[in-house]
């Protein structure tokens, strides 16, 4: 082989060496930074990408995809001077390439010396009751603080959570038993809410009762007043139609009188609950003998019972049959 040979292949060569420093080839999910002569010239997309040869390279491999930064555990100190322990996980994502790669060095190291820094911060300025029990608080402060000290870096946080919060163990403890002590003071409240609200109804339903049996009782004595009352008025007017008809010279209706009043006692006396022996007339032949020996007094008052007899004045006798009440 002669120099031209040498020479042709040498040529080849270097068209070939050219061809691969001038193509680039970027993967989905990063972005490579071109550097020319040592300082920043662009950043090229994924696909195929070219470049001038000899003069330009690739400065950063930057990944832009959302990757996630562990926390390692670390001790706080509360604002209540209480030690905790406490880890939290981080996710961020290159949006700048260019910043991310001049702006500062060792990017994942600098992420996670500013979230721990900022967790210890945020974190110390709360109450332990407050750190356990708001932890969503706590992640939206840290995202909030970490994100913007990040900005000018190119990077976005996407979110920190924290994973867990480990108190000491008397610390734990102690806070059983306050939990415990706040339960039982909340069901003997419970309780006492539960007698008190009893006795208020029991107290109502006996104050209900008692406004309905007054009105029944005030209803019932109406009721028995009205009753009385028509029954006094019925009474008076039989009696007046008896004293009409006998002020008339009925003796029908003197009978019907007196046979009434007599069949109420014999009633009363039979119904009595003293123990007696009543001597009287119960057959009924006696009966209507008795009410016929009546119908003839009567008829002697009033005469032959078509008209009142005038009535006469009989001069009082003296001597012992004057009086027969006296007598008997």
């Amino acid at each position: 082989m002669g120099g031209f040979d040498y020479a042709v292949i040498a040529l080849v060569v270097l068209v070939f060496l050219t061809l691969f420093a001038g193509i680039k080839t970027v993967p989905q999910g990063y972005r490579y930074t071109i550097e020319r002569f040592g300082r920043y010239v662009k950043t090229i997309e994924p696909g195929l990408n070219f470049i001038v040869p000899y003069f330009d390279r690739i400065g950063a491999k930057m990944n832009v995809m959302e990757q996630v930064l562990d926390v390692p555990t670390q001790e706080v100190i509360t604002k209540d001077n209480a030690s905790v322990s406490a880890d939290a996980v981080a996710f961020y994502q290159v949006l700048n390439p260019a910043q991310a790669a001049y702006q500062v060095s060792n990017l994942e190291n600098a992420l996670l010396n500013l979230t721990m820094t900022n967790i210890r911060s945020v974190m110390g300025s709360m109450d332990l009751d407050e750190l356990l029990s708001n932890r969503d608080t706590i992640n939206d402060r840290l995202l909030r603080v970490v994100d913007e000290a990040a900005n000018p870096w190119g990077i976005k946080i996407t979110r920190v959570e924290i994973k867990d919060i480990a108190p000491p163990t008397d610390l734990v403890e102690a806070m059983a038993r306050q939990m415990k002590a706040e339960r039982e003071k909340r069901a003997q409240v419970l309780e006492a809410e539960g007698s008190r609200n009893a006795q208020i109804l029991r107290a109502e339903g006996a104050k209900q009762s008692a406004i309905l049996e007054a009105e029944g009782q005030r209803e019932a004595a109406y009721r028995e007043a009205e009753a009385r009352e028509r029954l006094a008025e019925a009474e008076a007017k039989a009696t007046r139609m008896v004293s009409e008809a006998i002020a008339a010279g009925d003796v029908q209706a003197i009978n019907y009188f007196v046979a009434q009043k007599y069949t109420e006692a014999l009633a009363a006396i039979g119904t009595a609950n003293n123990q007696k022996i009543v001597l009287m007339p119960m057959e009924a032949s006696s009966l209507i003998g008795s009410l016929g020996g009546i119908g003839a007094i009567a008829r002697e008052v009033f005469g032959d019972g078509q008209a009142p007899a005038s009535p006469r004045r009989s001069t009082p006798q003296t001597g012992p049959a004057s009086n027969p009440v006296e007598n008997r």
